[in-house]
């Protein structure tokens, strides 16, 4: 029998349901990579000393489960390999920052990498980045140039370089970034993967380095959706250690057709053929049923501005303050200029950045109530080396055209890829570039954005990486776990309150999300009660022994935060109850006082209030 080759989480997780040990497997694929050679996408891997370490930790942590059933449930990454970006601390590794001069040893793991483990993974090692995180073209290191999986002369995209490259060839299933400005979404649209950001603060950055801090995230590289949805359910949370943790469940998803907000003018640059390959995206986007919405975004490049023309790179000066002293040659050239750049700002002008940030803040919220959700290019275009290297700032600022926003408005964002362009590559596993599109909503909405991507992944149908496997090929992943959601009270409506009835926007513009169509227990009878505007039924439940009806009824999840506004708008002679659905399940729902019935017409034949309003707009035509 052959020793299976993992590839996806999918993958790696049914090798183990199908016999397979974590120790010759791992130690398999760590001979791999290190017989490969000189890589500039890992800057360490880990030796056979340290790997044999993490499987005796796991087998100790494994052994006190009682069946495989167990295991999968307290260790849901068991023996699954993953890669850290060399900004993010692992106990007794060196710390470099792609920069040999700052390196330092870590004396505990960053809590998103301890997470990880706690879960049953194993790391494999430190991949490379653009110096101090400070960059999106993945060029700025002095352990090499990682270029994209697909073109050797196009560059991998930064500051997460390496752990987007050993993601996309399938060195391992997941890894871990940064992303500040962009640089855990940029690297995934050039090479054919997920780059998952969260809301800042969402997920602790205990032992991260920063690069700003007040705006640094945690990101998740993946091959689908919901292996990075995986991975962000088990190291977000709260984080007393981190005094920028600020984790806030938000909606499980969005109803129906969305309102996707995309540029009015989209910005394009160099070769690449991205132009074309936005209009495809596009076209899918309507094919399954959403609205594209033209959206100005000069507010929001204005936002982005502030990034690097504003205050906030002095957070970047911050750190590395010391060594630009002592040492300034030690830093990348295009990051040194970067960083200098601090000291043209004084704290004046650090609070009137701030100021404008706040302003800029305010107004953007006024956004998502025109969208649900923005659709980007993930970059403007996929640079050559030899243009990053004629120009290395100005090839680097075009990329972050559509990702340094983000951050500074709080927002969350998932890459995800959109196809390919018909641009052909010299090498490659693809004819053409590949291209992506990031998905950008407000913050706390990760649950929403991960499940909405996952329909966008599947309906896209595309290779995964740099393999030929497709969704399709994948074993059926095993139930694990998700991205937190905040509570909610689930609430049964029967009348006007009905998904594209009169009130169903009382529900929806508190969050709330449709969970299913069904009916009550046989056990009820409605009433279509007179002088209501908009028109209104009456709900009752019958009298043991008297003849009831199954009635329709949906059945909406409330933030239970919104149930209070929402209960205030009920007028009598409705309050809310508890009402017997159809599997025998009780949930909360509208009844109406008995009173209220009389010369209200028994329409309980009809099985629910949208049958009976379509039979009165018959009888009328």
């Amino acid at each position: 029998m052959h020793a299976p080759n993992p590839f996806t989480l999918e993958e790696w997780q049914q090798a183990y349901r199908d016999g397979a040990m974590p120790g010759p497997l791992l130690h398999e694929r760590r001979r791999q990579l290190a017989g490969a050679g000189a890589d500039p996408a890992w800057i360490l891997l880990a030796s056979e000393a340290q790997l044999d370490d993490q499987l005796a930790a796991l087998a100790a942590r494994a052994a006190v489960c009682a069946d495989a059933a167990e295991r999968a449930r307290a260790l849901p990454l068991y023996g699954v390999p993953f890669a850290v970006k060399d900004n993010i601390d692992i106990a007794g590794l060196p710390t470099t920052a792609a920069c040999p001069a700052f390196s330092h040893d870590a004396e505990r793991s960053a809590h998103a990498v301890q997470r990880l483990v706690e879960a049953g993974a194993v790391w494999l090692g430190k991949t490379n980045l653009d110096q101090f995180a400070t960059g999106l073209v993945g060029t700025r290191s002095p352990y090499g140039r990682p270029a994209s999986v697909f073109a050797a002369d196009r560059v991998s995209g930064g500051s997460s370089s390496g752990s987007a490259v050993v993601v996309a060839r399938g060195d391992v299933p997941l890894a871990l970034g940064t992303d500040t400005a962009g640089s855990g979404r940029v690297p995934a649209g050039f090479n054919n993967i997920v780059g998952l950001k969260p809301t800042p603060g969402r997920v602790s950055t205990t032992g991260v380095l920063p690069a700003c801090r007040s705006l640094d995230c945690v990101s998740v590289f993946a091959h689908t959706v919901p292996a990075a949805a995986t991975v962000l359910a088990l190291i977000e949370g709260p984080d007393t250690d981190d005094a920028y943790s600020a984790f806030a469940p938000g909606p499980a998803g969005w109803n129906g057709p969305l309102r996707v907000g995309v540029p009015r003018d989209p910005v394009f640059s160099g070769d690449a053929g991205y132009a074309a390959a936005f209009e495809r995206a596009l076209g899918e986007l309507r094919r399954l049923g959403h609205s594209a919405v033209p959206i100005d975004f000069a507010p929001l490049h204005r936002v982005a501005d502030l990034l690097y023309a504003g205050p906030w790179v002095a957070e970047r000066h911050a750190v590395v303050q010391e060594l630009l002293a002592r040492d300034p040659q030690a830093l990348d050239p295009s990051v040194r200029q970067i960083v200098e750049s601090a000291t043209a700002f004084n704290a004046t002008d650090a609070f009137r950045g701030q100021y404008r940030l706040r302003a800029a803040q305010r107004d953007a919220t006024a956004l998502w109530r025109q969208v649900d959700v923005l659709m980007v290019p993930t970059a403007p275009g996929h640079p050559r080396f030899d243009e990053v290297d004629a120009d290395p700032l100005g090839a680097n600022a075009g990329l972050g055209t559509y990702t340094n926003f983000v951050n500074l408005l709080g927002w969350c964002a998932l890459a995800a890829p959109a196809g390919f362009t018909a641009t052909p590559v010299s090498e490659g596993p693809a004819a053409g570039l590949p291209f992506g599109v990031t998905f950008i909503a407000p913050a706390n909405a990760d649950a929403a954005l991960a499940r909405f991507g996952a329909q966008w992944q599947r309906a896209m149908d595309l290779p995964l990486g740099a393999s030929r496997r497709h969704l399709e090929d994948l074993p059926a992943a095993p139930a694990g776990p998700l991205p937190a959601v905040e509570p909610t009270l689930s609430l049964a409506v029967v009348g006007a309150h009905l998904s594209g009835l009169p009130l169903n926007g009382q529900l929806t513009e508190r969050g709330a999300s449709l969970l299913e169509a069904t009916t009550t227990a046989p056990r009820y009878r409605l009433h279509a009660l007179p002088g209501t505007t908009p028109p209104k039924p009456g709900l009752v439940r019958v009298a043991a022994g008297d003849a009831g009806h199954a009635i329709a009824v949906e059945v909406w999840a409330l933030p239970l935060h919104a149930v209070g506004s929402f209960l205030a708008l009920i007028p009598p002679p409705l309050g809310l109850g508890s009402i017997e659905l159809a599997d025998g399940r009780w949930v909360h729902g509208f009844l109406c006082e008995s009173h209220a019935l009389a010369g209200a017409p028994d329409v309980s034949a009809f099985g629910g209030w949208r049958a009976y309003a379509a039979s009165l707009r018959g009888a009328a035509a």
